[in-house]
């Protein structure tokens, strides 16, 4: 097992064991040191796999892509956020909660900061990696709205998910520039993006609520347009054995 110095209280060196990384975490952590230092375009998988300690083969069994590790990243992030201790957050109002998961978010963040600007600025112009790592940061910020005890299911949640993701990514932007330990413009940004999307919640849970009622009506033309099918349907029936499908004689 891996191990690093540290001095006692009688300023003596003692070894402390690390833990080892998984292959997994350690591919991930390969490319985030690659990524800190040199253009996203120029490391390739073979490059991950030997920073990583890795054969080819060992790598493909991990991760299907470069792309893909940075799902890996997103999962590891996710652990440490959640691994957190939340009681302290159950009294308080909903806006504060999130506000805290996600700063801690941006705190498990920051060990790769300088990897996670680059990959950034580099990704912008890609918009088929910004679609697929949309998809990673719907599945990540489900839990992290799971974590500050908010509701997800349902067409409302669908959209609260997307528009976390929107604030989160507006956020990280000022935040990959954000050169002040105390964060206090990207702290400020999460904070506006996070009441921005408080009132758009409210128009959106206003607007399903007035049209309820033509939703309903909605749902019973259809209803009835799908007893009518299925009545002409049983009529066809009755006059064919084997049904409406051709194909069902043979």
């Amino acid at each position: 097992m891996p191990t690093s110095s540290a001095t006692d209280t009688t300023g003596t060196d003692v070894a402390v064991a690390t833990p080892k990384l998984s292959p997994r975490e350690a591919a991930v952590e390969a490319l985030m040191r690659l990524a800190a230092e040199q253009p996203w375009d120029d490391i390739e998988i073979g490059d991950i796999a030997r920073e990583a300690g890795l054969s080819l083969a060992e790598f493909r069994e991990l991760f299907p892509s470069k792309g893909a590790v940075l799902g890996g990243l997103a999962k590891i992030i996710d652990r440490k956020v959640l691994e957190g201790d939340n009681t302290d957050l159950a009294d308080e109002p909903t806006r504060e909660r999130l506000f805290d998961v996600l700063m801690r978010r941006l705190d498990a963040m920051t060990p790769y900061k300088d990897a996670l600007r680059r990959i950034s600025y580099a990704l912008r112009g890609d918009p088929l990696s910004m679609l697929a790592l949309n998809g990673v940061a719907l599945n990540s910020h489900r839990f992290m709205l799971a974590a500050a005890g908010i509701n997800t299911e349902g067409p409302l949640g669908r959209l609260k998910l997307q528009g976390v993701v929107i604030a989160f990514a507006r956020t990280v932007e000022v935040w990959l520039d954000d050169t002040d330990p105390a964060l206090a413009r990207t702290m400020a940004k999460l904070d506006k993006e996070i009441r921005n999307g408080e009132r758009f919640m409210e128009r959106a849970d206003d607007a399903r609520r007035l049209t309820a009622p033509l939703r309903a009506i909605g749902r019973s033309f259809l209803d009835r347009g799908s007893r009518r099918r299925n009545r002409d349907t049983r009529n066809d029936d009755e006059g064919n054995p084997l049904g409406g499908d051709p194909a069902a004689a043979i």
